[in-house]
């Protein structure tokens, strides 16, 4: 009987770990409390804590690089250059188009309709997508409740980020002034690289406040004048990238700390528990 228990248990695993498409992990869902706690230190007053439930989901093991920016574009606008590092200086509008077109190639439902400058979002298309914010920060939390899921603090030798700027007084650590190569660290509890630091990752969601009460699979405000970004960047602050803190810039925007990683619905009828 232990055995036949043992073989199931194993082959549960398999199957659902088998789930994810290549690159990807499959973030099985649940709920959690998105935000900061009051007394967190350097926190931000649009932080407030919440309970958000989210459905399953995969999520790319890592940063979009520039390499497979290029093979799908033909382009590669980032300041750093190198095949491995993650392609930066794409706008909020560059990573919505990106994603219609790699659900085209592989044959899949784009997700965006895309008219000038207004988007709008097919949740039941199975192609590729930015996550919501929600999303990002579940992922990057990988259960921690911490300000980073690396713990009460982040260092140079664990992420990417302006070392010379430490989180709540610690010490000083190295500061690279470059964005490097995907996946130079140890990944979170869920496998996922470089959610601290590196580039700054659009979401789908505009900056605004978090509605209040709790939240099933938010989609954030209708409107505002940034959309968000998160996870922090190669120059910002340790304070910055922590998990709860939301980054804001115009959807048009393309700077050398702004990349992207990709989304993908999960088929949640698959998925064993």
């Amino acid at each position: 009987m232990r055995r036949f228990l043992f073989t199931a248990l194993f082959f549960t695993a398999v199957f659902s770990y088998a789930l994810a498409p290549d690159g990807f992990v499959l973030i099985k869902g649940g709920s959690f409390l998105m935000g900061s706690p009051l007394g967190e230190p350097e926190r931000v007053g649009n932080e407030h804590q919440h309970r958000v439930t989210l459905g399953a989901y995969y999520m790319g093991r890592y940063e979009v690089t520039q390499a497979e920016y290029q093979k799908l574009t033909g382009t590669n606008p980032s300041y750093f250059k190198g095949p491995n590092l993650p392609v930066e200086q794409v706008s909020w509008f560059d990573a919505i188009e990106y994603c219609n077109r790699l659900s085209v190639k592989e044959g899949l439902s784009p997700v965006y309709t895309i008219d000038g400058r207004n988007v709008s979002w097919d949740r039941s298309a199975n192609g590729y997508r930015l996550p919501t914010e929600a999303e990002w920060e579940y992922a990057c939390r990988a259960g921690t409740i911490t300000p980073f899921y690396t713990g009460d603090n982040i260092t140079g030798a664990q992420a990417n980020f302006n070392g010379s700027r430490p989180y709540n007084k610690n010490p000083i650590s190295e500061y690279r002034q470059t964005t490097i190569r995907t996946g130079s660290f140890e990944p979170n509890a869920f496998g996922l690289y470089d959610m601290h630091g590196n580039v700054g990752e659009w979401c789908w969601d505009w900056n605004a406040e978090y509605a209040a009460g709790e939240q099933t699979d938010p989609l954030g405000a209708n409107w505002a004048l940034y959309r968000v970004f998160r996870g922090g960047s190669w120059n910002h602050a340790a304070n910055f990238t922590r998990s709860a803190r939301r980054g804001g810039d115009r959807p048009d925007r393309r700077g050398d700390y702004l990349g992207f990683r990709l989304v993908r619905n999960a088929d949640v009828e698959g998925i064993e528990e």
